[in-house]
């Protein structure tokens, strides 16, 4: 999650756990804990280690602390040194429920290697989506319980590497939970409820939006190199970040694949970069439009864009034969509902209540697959607007585009033309 994703916000009451689990999809793993699980040991604290020390990263670990007070921080690992000890700076408010002396601090390209190899319960993992799939991979091949970012890919292969990832905590009885705080947010979850029970009717479409102004962006003379630069500026390089339609879109999208309970067939969109053209801001778009078609013939309209001096708007808005909800707000239906926030608490903290109760309780939460398919719902969007061409789901599943660099140094690495829809190839 980019750092411009906020860390406050209403949130769910504790009840809201059960209703998640039976709401959302969330795989619920059958197996009591392993040995190797938090408390086998007799320690009273939680291990938890950092893997992506930037502003969504610190927000986290910040999130995980308030979440429980067993938490304590203690292995962290970044691709850049100086952001690590910005990060140990801020979290050291903390006092001895963060304790990282420097061999448990670990820099570069290998160091959530490092940070797996650590006796730790839980790894939370904010570094940029390129990188989601294959970190969580080698958490779950350590036997650690992981808390990771949305999105968790940014083309088809990292897609499937991420399910190979879940499938594999499954197996092992570990717990996957991710950054989509909707689904643990108590207005959310009694939206759902409501949609469930048929106070709208049959779902027959919807239209979800992220269109906001301007973020961050470092100019290249900053960086000795472009992998540093872009690395650094990674919100604006598809094989960082997979566009803001991934990036950021995904909340948007995943809301309206729980409502429906299902996956798009196939998408068509519109997309470009207009406002945002200068050269500091990589070869991103900065707007999208795209219609997925989902099962029965359900269309959902889905726009995103970052454009400096445009209005704001961030919601998901569900059609049913006999009413509207907006979601995580209002029902206009059979029956009319507003959520009124009477002491919810922060669904950024609560996600790791809920992550946290399902490993004491012997039942991990696993949100591996719906997380990954939210995903590559939004990677098909972006594939659509950047070819011009409809994309199925199943060519989507199935494609062969690996936008990862295999290996990285700190070299040149040169920025990619701006796609154009017509010429760009469908891969």
């Amino acid at each position: 999650m980019a750092s411009h994703d906020p860390v406050s916000g209403p949130s769910t009451s504790r009840r809201g756990f059960l209703a998640a689990a039976a709401f959302s999809g969330a795989a619920l793993g059958a197996r009591a804990l392993e040995p190797s699980g938090i408390f086998a040991r007799g320690r009273e604290r939680l291990r938890v280690g950092l893997c992506g020390c930037g502003g969504r990263g610190t927000g986290a670990a910040f999130n995980i602390l308030d979440a429980d007070p067993a938490v304590e921080i203690v292995a962290m690992a970044d691709a850049f040194e100086d952001r690590l000890n910005e990060s140990l700076r801020n979290l050291s408010s903390r006092g001895d429920r963060v304790s990282v002396p420097p061999e448990r601090r670990f820099v570069g390209f290998d160091a959530y290697r490092q940070l797996v190899a650590q006796d730790l319960d839980i790894c939370l993992f904010a570094t940029p989506p390129a990188f989601r799939s294959q970190h969580v991979l080698a958490a779950i091949q350590a036997g650690k319980h992981v808390f990771a970012e949305k999105p968790v890919a940014v083309d088809p292969v990292t897609v499937r590497r991420f399910l190979e990832a879940a499938r594999l905590a499954e197996e092992k009885g570990l717990a996957i939970v991710t950054g989509t705080q909707r689904r643990h947010q108590a207005s959310y979850l009694e939206t759902m409820r409501r949609i469930r029970e048929g106070e709208i009717g049959e779902i027959v479409a919807a239209q979800c939006y992220w269109n906001q102004g301007a973020l961050w962006s470092h100019p290249r003379e900053k960086f000795k190199t472009d992998v540093e630069w872009q690395m650094r500026n990674w919100l604006y390089f598809t094989w960082l970040s997979g566009d803001h339609i991934v990036e950021q879109h995904i909340h948007n999208i995943d809301v309206v694949n729980w409502a429906i309970g299902a996956t798009p067939l196939k998408a068509i969109a519109l997309g470009g970069r207009q406002a945002r053209v200068a050269s500091e801001f990589g070869h991103i778009y900065d707007h999208f439009a795209v219609e997925f078609e989902y099962p029965g013939g359900v269309r959902v309209h889905s726009f995103c864009r970052q454009q400096q001096g445009t209005p704001s708007r961030v919601e998901e808005r569900i059609v049913g034969t006999e009413g509207v909800a907006m979601a995580g707000q209002w029902i206009k239906g059979r029956t009319k509902w507003r959520h009124r926030d009477e002491g919810d608490r922060n669904p950024y903290v609560q996600e790791h209540i809920d992550l946290i109760a399902s490993i004491r309780d012997g039942r991990p939460l696993n949100e591996g697959r719906r997380i990954a398919e939210s995903t590559l719902c939004a990677v098909m969007g972006r594939m659509a607007a950047y070819t011009g061409k409809e994309v199925t789901w199943d060519f989507a599943m199935n494609s062969q585009l690996d936008i990862v660099p295999s290996e990285l140094v700190f070299g040149d690495m040169p920025v990619p033309e701006v796609a154009t829809p017509g010429v760009t190839p469908l891969v």
